[in-house]
């Protein structure tokens, strides 16, 4: 059977990572829709801290991550989606994590990436209500970006209906069907779509599409909490803040040379590999600072193992740990909620191609926010030109 395919390409799925390779096919000159189940997308492209930070990356990504900042500083200029440049900073609270920033300095100096080193003065100047007995050093890198997570994504997609995106919203995929000459996508709401080729950035979303090759694959998913505070009054926290467990966390870090010979934590309490709680500070639009977060990971096979419940006895020591970094003028938690990411055991991004013209792109993990613009460029530029679109 032959079709007139409507669109050169259908992406399905209106999260980040989806929504920037639509842009960068729009860029491409292509006639472009992107699906999304939702009347807004609800996955871990918006329940995060909203924080754009290529410094955390290792080498690779961090190309894509600068790229990404290029990117979204660009969109900033001609529509509004929120963007703030506020910078990022990492706090040392011991000799080890100084030696650290010291390293990684030193590793973005050579990349031509720029970065600062802030003496512990400089940190307690600049960062109302860090703890003396907390901070020795910082690393604050300024080219870096916050944004509105629950605000970003939908004012992106207005932007680019400006630019020609056709999008579909509540709109469910259950099925792609490889035709002749292009593939059919069958939608729950007896919407069919037609184009010659279509991406699927399905998040945690599994169980419709494919569910078989997301079964065997090798995707595992990750459980993270985070809270919100009330309004602080009379009180700024400028960019994201990040604390010592994330400097052993964060690939960049992994690369410099003294990072093997920090001591770990030995596998106890909440930072261990099980829940992985990092420790990070970003200050919203109105005021209240986002807190968190936690990690706790399982196979794709064992997703509904995470539940649906949040596990208090984290929340409660991710607040006992915040507040031996930054006394801010109150801890009173507004929000609380968790979020799901998917990400891959052995590759950066979970990628497969099914009859030439379907491509999975999904499993991008916790790079998502900060890698997502500047990966799917390369992306898209590689499915198109296999293509010939």
């Amino acid at each position: 059977m032959k079709i007139q395919p409507q669109y050169d390409l259908i992406v399905v799925g209106g999260g980040v990572l989806g929504t920037f390779h639509a842009y960068h096919a729009l860029e491409r000159g292509l006639k472009v829709a992107l699906v999304e189940k939702d009347s807004t997308p609800q996955g871990a492209s918006i329940t995060n801290y909203g924080h754009v930070v290529p410094s955390a990356m290792n080498s690779k990504w961090q190309l894509f991550g600068r790229e990404s900042l290029r990117i979204y500083k660009e969109i900033q200029e001609h529509f509004d989606i929120s963007v703030r440049q506020e910078g990022s900073v990492y706090f040392a609270s011991n000799p080890e994590e100084e030696q650290l920033l010291v390293e990684l300095h030193q590793i973005n100096r050579d990349n031509d990436y720029r970065s600062e080193l802030l003496t512990k003065y400089e940190c307690l100047k600049a960062y109302p209500g860090l703890r003396n007995d907390y901070v020795r050093s910082g690393l604050f890198f300024p080219e870096e970006l916050v944004v509105a997570p629950r605000l970003m994504l939908n004012k992106l997609h207005a932007y680019l209906k400006i630019s020609g995106l056709v999008l579909y919203l509540n709109c469910t995929v259950i099925d792609c069907i490889a035709l002749s000459n292009g593939i059919e996508v069958q939608c729950s709401n007896n919407t069919s779509l037609s184009a010659a080729k279509v991406i699927i950035c399905n998040g945690t979303e599994f169980k419709t599409l494919y569910p078989t090759l997301f079964q065997e694959s090798d995707l595992m998913v990750s459980k993270m909490q985070l809270m919100q505070t009330s309004p602080q009054k009379h009180y700024k926290l400028s960019g994201s803040v990040l604390a010592g467990q994330s400097i052993r966390a964060y690939g960049a870090f992994q690369e410099c040379p003294s990072y093997a010979h920090i001591p770990s934590n030995g596998g106890k309490g909440f930072t261990d590999k099980e829940y992985g709680v990092q420790i990070h500070f970003n200050q919203t639009l109105d005021g209240s600072i986002i807190i968190g977060d936690s990690h706790r990971s399982v196979d794709v096979s064992k997703i509904n193992s995470l539940g649906t419940d949040l596990d208090m006895e984290i929340d409660h020591y991710i607040l006992k740990e915040a507040k031996k970094i930054i006394d801010l003028p109150t801890y009173n938690i507004q929000r609380r909620w968790y979020g799901l990411f998917s990400h891959c055991k052995t590759a950066d991004v979970f990628q497969a191609t099914i009859d030439d013209n379907i491509h999975i792109v999904t499993g991008i993990g916790g790079k998502g926010l900060t890698g997502s613009a500047g990966f799917a460029k390369a992306n898209i530029h590689e499915i198109c030109n296999l293509g010939g679109l």
